[in-house]
């Protein structure tokens, strides 16, 4: 009997989010041969994403358009999704694992009776065919594989971004289907304004390359050599806690354990001494640079390449060369 696999996409600046596309790519490798994927698209003025959101799976795409939901809202949201989840019965539900997706996922394991497993990083098939999914512990020291136990009922699963690739397009697709304009719920608080501090043109969970100061750039004015870098790379600018609370960068840029975790393909350390906390945030990416002075800093011994020396002479060389490469 097919099962479907549902996915709760997600949008910011009317653009649909990287994760999506990679959430779908995990419920491509969990879901069984004659299962389908389906997705939830809530917001306003939606409909050329679902356009673009339906060439990507093979079920539903189901639609809420309102314009009381162009603003996340918790509960508006959870009200909205639960109406299209009950029209698709999915055996399991994916999002990914941002603000958006860990506020969401554990209301919708509450409201429909169902187990959670959160910040997926890989799948694996076990020997019975069932997906066995794969979470770091200790701050990315350890690994651990967890399952749903047989007839569980609903599975509700976030994924970490830049953990699987994009997925890519069907070749045929499901149809689009609008959902009714139900009234929401009477709502306990209101949305009056988003305020976003973010780390520049591109999304700081999201990127591919970031470049993060720590406290070697001595003063906010410090951080500009960086920015420079991260414009020439099209990065983003992250920090280290102990730069935030020296009040050299907002705190929206932190890494690290009580910060964001951040899985780039290339992550360039700048006057980062490597304190296991900010370790805890970016010790999963892929390529890890560290340029720092102290040739004993505890950086260089998680990083793939190393540079010692002062980062105000190293970065500003850098950008140099990598806008001629990249010219």
């Amino acid at each position: 009997m097919s099962q479907t696999y549902a996915i709760i996409a997600e949008t910011r600046e009317g653009k649909l989010r990287q994760v999506t596309f990679e959430a779908i790519e995990a419920a491509r490798q969990a879901k069984g041969e004659n299962d389908r994927i389906a997705a939830v698209l809530i917001g306003h003025q939606v409909s050329e994403l679902a356009e673009e959101l339906v060439r990507y799976v093979d079920g539903p795409v189901h639609v809420v358009d309102r314009h009381d939901l162009a603003v996340y809202h918790a509960e508006a949201t959870l009200a909205a999704a639960s109406a299209a989840l009950n029209e698709l019965s999915p055996s399991a539900v994916f999002l990914g694992h941002t603000a958006i997706g860990r506020d969401l996922a554990p209301m919708f394991a509450a409201r429909l009776d169902a187990g959670q497993i959160s910040d997926v990083t890989a799948i694996e098939i076990a020997k019975d065919g069932s997906p066995l999914y794969v979470r770091p512990l200790y701050a990315g020291k350890a690994f651990e594989r967890k399952r749903f136990v047989e007839n569980a009922g609903i599975q509700i699963v976030t994924v970490r971004p830049n953990n699987f690739p994009a997925a890519e397009p069907l070749p045929s697709s499901g149809p689009v289907v609008v959902s009714g304009a139900s009234p929401l719920p009477n709502l306990r608080s209101a949305v009056k304004e988003v305020v976003r501090k973010t780390s520049g043109k591109v999304d700081l969970t999201e990127a591919k390359i970031v470049v993060s100061g720590g406290r070697g750039v001595k003063s906010a004015e410090g951080f500009k050599p960086l920015e420079r870098l991260a414009e020439a790379l099209n990065a983003a600018v992250g920090a280290s806690r102990g730069a935030c609370d020296a009040g050299y960068c907002d705190y929206a840029l932190q890494i690290g354990q009580t910060g964001k975790v951040v899985t780039p393909e290339i992550y360039i350390a700048c006057g980062i001494s490597g304190a296991i906390q900010h370790l805890a945030g970016m010790s999963q990416s892929r390529v890890i640079i560290a340029i720092n002075k102290d040739p004993e800093a505890p950086i260089f011994k998680v990083a793939d390449y190393g540079i010692v020396g002062d980062l105000f002479e190293v970065v500003p060389l850098l950008t140099e060369e990598f806008k001629k490469a990249l010219a």
